[in-house]
């Protein structure tokens, strides 16, 4: 077990401590929501790491290709689920991130069968850090004001929140086009 493998076990296992926050911190705990926004960032910072560590000391292993990309997943998928369950993020926002990753993920698969590996693109990993940032955003202001601070440094922390989960939605279907377009002779699409 390297350490890149194991940050990325640790991302996953961070998944569930975050739910349990969240929902404890939603009974108007402050604290539990406070600590969800901990976990949720430490988490997020893992992905920051693990890769950059794997690259650097060629610690690059199929497990690894195949857990870091699915912890991000779940991790992100798992706060922006929550985030609809208690009427934060738009369901409609969720979906669309959903559905870029099941596309993707699937063409991966068909690739896969094929022979042929499609690398992650910039605008994946661009997908990515909007998503979780947005995340983190939403959820200090969901811990902090529960979305009501209308002025000073919570107002701020609440627009930032909408306008990078705007963004993360644009870059999503823009990352999912990307990877369709440049894999379409894989689905026949010519």
């Amino acid at each position: 077990m390297n350490l890149p493998n194991f940050l990325t076990i640790i991302r996953m296992g961070l998944v569930p401590v975050f739910i349990v926050f969240f929902y404890l911190g939603q009974k108007d705990i402050v604290l539990y929501s406070i600590l969800a926004f901990a976990v949720f960032v430490a988490a997020s910072a893992t992905d920051a790491v693990d890769g950059h560590i794997a690259r650097k000391r060629g610690q690059i292993t199929n497990f690894g290709k195949l857990m870091d990309p699915l912890a991000d997943k779940v991790l992100t998928t798992a706060a922006l689920i929550v985030l609809v369950d208690v009427h934060v993020v738009a369901a409609w926002m969720v979906i669309v991130i959903l559905a870029r990753e099941f596309l993707i993920t699937g063409l991966r698969g068909v690739a896969a069968s094929e022979g042929v590996v499609i690398p992650a693109e910039f605008s994946g990993k661009l997908k990515t850090a909007f998503q979780m940032t947005a995340i983190c955003f939403i959820l200090l202001d969901n811990a902090l004001w529960k979305g009501g601070a209308v002025t000073g440094f919570g107002a701020f922390v609440h627009i930032t929140g909408i306008i990078l989960l705007w963004a993360a939605v644009v870059i999503t279907v823009y990352s999912g086009v990307e990877y369709l377009w440049k894999g379409r002779k894989l689905l026949n699409l010519k």
